[in-house]
């Protein structure tokens, strides 16, 4: 049922692809994606992977690409990372606009100027309102079984997924996990049947002109999708779970904090792994401190948010991305989710890490250590 292998995540992200089965596979190289797509080529190449490999000359060419071969109802697949994700930034907003199924996965880096290949969040956080769902990952292991599930929940909900893992921190490290057999992959997510593509028989339009009470009309639909988006997103969840025993939910409290605790870090990405270590040192040290992870970023996860959070008195938010003359992106999300809260947490905005700025255990627990010095006002920026 399973292999046991020891990957980099770039590779195990590849794998996720080919169980996946896509027909068309199209991406232009960037650092820390590159691997994503080389082995998914030399997949293509030794007849591992039956698809259609498109080489194209740049990132707008190759989410242009896939957004016309899904149109014709071909499960596609394509990757990128940073300034990439930027340039397909315009048709992002043509996929999703026209409800069309597509898996993208961002190797999470930073944008310039000035120029840095390391890890942050900014480059996807950027991309939130292009109407794509969200989804990040801690571990390579996650960000394989995501592909899978993201698939899924894209052909039932008629949208795209993005799905985020760390550069370099996930893309270039290898880690032991289970890679699934293909009859159960294929049990799970059957062959993609479109329910309306290009076809000359049967002639539709993708994107027309529309008039403003229809386009008004039509982002209301798509809104009223996003929200039904975490009820099918958690349907597909648990199937997975039921068929391969690993369960993922939109907001996952982590075992090593303690739910009792008046203090939560809140965090997503690969940074979790770190708070993991802080946080069980912190608790055995006699600090109690709980972790709440955050794992789906658009629909962005209100209720189980407050849920998780309703008796914290306060809540540290970890952030890897900045929307500057504001703060940290994901404190923004946060403050806007508990808002409604009859009695809301204390929220502390705290700029842990950009550029691929190293984040160590030790730095998280001085972080809770001095909770009581955090400004609950204005951003927290750490020293370097």
């Amino acid at each position: 049922m399973h292999k046991q292998a020891i990957l980099l995540g770039s590779d195990a992200i590849a794998h996720g692809v080919r169980l996946s089965r896509p027909e068309v596979i199209s991406a232009y190289p960037i650092t820390p994606q590159t691997h994503i797509i080389e082995t998914l080529s030399e997949m293509v190449d030794s007849g591992e992977l039956k698809s259609q490999y498109i080489k194209v000359e740049s990132e707008m060419s190759a989410i242009a690409a896939v957004l016309g071969s899904v149109s014709t109802g071909s499960r596609s697949f394509t990757a990128s990372s940073s300034q990439g994700l930027a340039m397909m930034h315009e048709i992002l907003h043509w996929v999703a606009g026209a409800r069309l199924p597509l898996v993208l996965v961002n190797a999470n880096r930073a944008l310039g100027a000035p120029w840095n290949i390391w890890s942050d969040q900014s480059d996807s956080f950027s991309q939130r309102d292009t109407g794509w769902l969200q989804i990040y990952c801690e571990t390579s292991q996650e960000a394989l079984d995501t592909i899978i599930i993201a698939y899924k929940a894209s052909e039932q909900l008629m949208l795209p997924i993005m799905v985020m893992i760390d550069g370099f921190i996930l893309s270039h490290t290898m880690e032991r996990l289970l890679v699934p057999d293909q009859q159960i992959v294929d049990d799970y997510l059957p062959a993609y049947k479109a329910p309306y593509r290009l076809d000359p028989d049967n002639s539709l339009t993708f994107g027309a002109a529309a008039h403003p009470d229809l386009f008004y009309e039509l982002k209301k639909t798509f809104s009223e999708t996003m929200t039904e988006a975490l009820t099918v997103l958690d349907q597909c969840q648990e199937e997975f779970a039921q068929k391969f025993g690993r369960c993922y939910q939109p907001v996952m409290r982590c075992p090593e904090g303690d739910e009792k605790s008046n203090t939560a870090l809140l965090c997503c990405g690969a940074m979790t792994g770190t708070v993991r270590v802080a946080v069980a040192e912190l608790n055995k040290n006699g600090t109690p401190t709980d972790l709440i992870k955050l794992r789906l970023l658009r629909p962005f996860p209100n209720r189980e948010l407050c849920e998780a959070l309703k008796d914290k008195k306060q809540v540290i938010v970890l952030n890897r991305a900045c929307s500057y003359g504001v703060g940290g992106t994901l404190s923004q999300e946060v403050r806007a989710a508990l808002y409604n809260l009859p009695q809301r947490p204390l929220i502390n905005d705290v700029m842990i890490s950009l550029g691929g700025k190293e984040v160590f255990p030790e730095t998280i627990t001085e972080v809770v250590e001095n909770r009581e010095q955090l400004s609950s006002v204005e951003c927290n920026w750490l020293d370097s």
